[in-house]
């Protein structure tokens, strides 16, 4: 989960971070008194995407009554009244710094990434420090890799600070960290002035339920009502534009027949997963969801494909059979599966894609083949 800015820094400042005194202003709301003495305002629409900036979304201001006039560009540039936004004290910035930890995928390790400026697209820049963050991940570590590109007394003070960002990520299950930018002040303390945190979603069964409320309401919003529907009924559903209605369980094999079906000009318009917790055979389920998707205009076909280790493949097509026959589909169906030895015990490959040809179902144990026989018939 991606963590709204306002939820970032709540997390930031319980580990000791400084972060700029700010307030969340919802609809309706006026700025608070305490507000009256900052040296200056920032507004900042919450949102759970980057480019706020390049839309308008982040503006500063000098006075405390040109606060309505402000919000009023924000909303009129996201056309959306209901959208939280925090109000936050301008601070005096002498140096920006981009300073972030991450999930290395590749190496499967946390990995530091420290720059001499903030801004975007900071990562390709030459001038960017990368350093392993394993356990003995300590100020005396970090400090060789960014000495040249900072003076002494800076560089040790950054390495310092940078040096809690991996504890910190490993407490809170975080999959990236990033300040940019952490401002060096006119006083020469450090305080981060924008947060992108976030958090492994399959971690969330250790921490509160009840924690980021505006990340969780943000979250809502931008689902569609059949996104929340298949979470109700057990599974992640992702809607995407596209054509083809995916059925499949699991991510991995969901990434590969997209692959597959952008090679051959399809685009699927749908992207399923696991839930932590969620019941362990959830196909019904999946299968109803794809039927109310397949009605929309722009679906051509539907593509189901599924992988069965143990199970029995004979109660699967079965299960199948019965979802093909309860009413018309909407969209061309095309199946495919693969089946380990011991989930053909009762029903071979063979006679599955025999029993659903017979039903005029076109069935294939190849997902290639699956994929270009669907290919062939959208177009």
């Amino acid at each position: 989960m991606r963590l709204a800015e306002v939820d970032g820094k709540a997390l930031l400042r319980r580990h000791g971070l400084a972060v700029p005194r700010g307030v969340l202003v919802r609809a309706g709301e006026g700025p608070p008194d305490e507000a009256a003495n900052w040296p200056g305002f920032l507004l900042k629409a919450q949102l759970l995407e980057g480019g706020r900036g390049k839309r308008g979304l982040v503006r500063h201001f000098a006075k405390l009554s040109e606060f309505r006039d402000t919000r009023r560009l924000i909303i009129s540039a996201f056309d959306d009244a209901d959208t939280p936004l925090l109000l936050e004290e301008a601070v005096p910035i002498a140096r920006e710094i981009f300073v972030a930890v991450r999930v290395d995928g590749t190496r499967q390790r946390l990995e530091l990434l420290i720059a001499p400026q903030g801004g975007e697209n900071v990562e390709q820049s030459a001038k960017l420090a990368r350093i392993p963050a394993d356990g003995a991940t300590t100020p005396e570590t970090i400090y060789p890799g960014i000495a040249k590109f900072f003076p002494r007394e800076l560089a040790v003070r950054l390495a310092r600070y940078a040096a809690r960002l991996p504890e910190i990520a490993r407490a809170e299950d975080l999959e990236l960290l990033e300040i940019n930018p952490l401002a060096l002040t006119e006083a020469g303390d450090f305080i981060a002035c924008d947060a992108k945190i976030m958090r492994d979603d399959s971690a969330d069964f250790r921490h509160d339920p009840d924690e980021f409320p505006t990340s969780r309401m943000l979250v809502e919003r931008t689902m569609t009502a059949l996104e929340r529907s298949a979470r109700d009924l057990g599974f992640q559903l992702v809607e995407t534009p596209g054509d083809v209605v995916l059925v499949t369980s699991g991510a991995g094999l969901a990434m590969m027949m997209m692959d597959l079906l952008a090679d051959h000009g399809l685009r699927a318009a749908s992207f399923m997963d696991n839930l932590r917790g969620a019941p362990d055979e959830t196909m019904t389920q999946r299968l109803k969801v794809a039927r109310a998707l397949a009605a929309q205009p722009n679906i051509k076909a539907i593509v189901f494909q599924t992988v069965i280790a143990s199970r029995s493949l004979a109660e699967r097509i079965d299960a199948l059979i019965a979802w093909i026959t309860a009413e018309p589909l909407p969209k061309p169906l095309f199946v495919g599966f693969a089946a380990g030895h011991a989930a053909t015990r009762t029903m071979s490959t063979d006679e599955a894609v025999a029993k659903l040809r017979a039903l005029g179902v076109a069935a294939f144990a190849d997902p290639v083949a699956l994929v270009k026989a669907a290919a062939r018939a959208v177009k």
